[in-house]
């Protein structure tokens, strides 16, 4: 801070590039992370990207049956939900460890006494 309780401005903006930088580079990890979800006791396993892509799913041939396939629906359906809980999880992750960081709370907090902070 400057004489007087002002923020260096300078400081400021380069401290908010490098999270901008952080951030745009925990978005590119995300969308190399494959994450998986699986039902039915590995009857049926959905992979995608962190970012919500789904990339394959695998349905073992004992899960189907033609006279049943609204249980093979609902096995699809829960790996879908187990791989999107995983996807938000590893999202969940990669952006606390970006904000957790001291200049990334001290900017917060800053910008939020100034009205210019995240609004929720």
């Amino acid at each position: 801070m400057r004489p007087g309780g002002q923020p260096n401005m300078q400081q400021l903006m380069k401290q908010a590039q490098q999270m901008q930088q952080q951030l745009v580079d925990a978005q590119a990890e995300l969308a190399e992370t494959d994450v998986t979800g699986t039902s039915g006791g590995g009857l049926v396993t959905v992979t995608m990207r962190a970012t919500g892509e789904v990339s394959s799913v695998k349905i073992d041939p004992k899960a189907v049956d033609a006279d049943d396939v609204e249980t093979l629906e609902d096995l699809v359906l829960a790996a879908i939900h187990a791989a999107t809980g995983a996807a938000a999880g590893a999202k969940n992750s990669r952006c606390r460890v970006v904000s957790s960081q001291p200049r990334v709370r001290a900017w917060f907090r800053i910008n939020s006494m100034n009205g210019a902070g995240p609004h929720t």
